[in-house]
């Protein structure tokens, strides 16, 4: 699968597929998302470990270490039906909106300590507690 151009998320999610398939690797077809857990970990810790060196070539290749496993995990919930990757964004993009009203609606916050304090308000009434 030789890349003429830049790969893009899509072209990662396809090569993802591409190794589930049914032509694909059997290792990567076997996997679920509890036998990956301790692969995004690791992968978590080599991110971890890179930033803390502030190499930022090392940071590059476990950003998409840590993507690719994201992704793959990510894909066989597609598969099952449950999900997909554009579910993901859509919430997580929603979320950030709403946990960022001094920024998207025109709320006044006063520093750092007012954003913490009003994001966790914001999460505990998205979850329906009380704090």
């Amino acid at each position: 699968m030789k890349q003429k151009t830049a790969p893009t998320i899509e072209d990662l999610v396809t090569l993802i597929e591409t190794l589930r398939g049914k032509n694909g690797c059997p290792w990567d077809q076997e996997q679920t998302p509890v036998s990956m857990i301790g692969y995004l970990i690791d992968e978590t810790n080599e991110l971890e470990e890179a930033i803390e060196t502030k190499i930022s070539d090392d940071v590059c290749e476990e950003l998409g270490d840590v993507l690719f496993q994201l992704l793959f995990i990510a894909d066989i919930f597609k598969e099952k039906g449950d999900f997909t990757l554009q579910d993901s964004i859509t919430g997580i993009y929603e979320k950030m909106i709403r946990r960022h009203p001094h920024v998207f609606a025109g709320g006044k916050v006063n520093g750092v300590d007012d954003v913490k304090k009003q994001w966790l308000e914001i999460k505990a009434q998205e979850k329906g507690l009380k704090i």
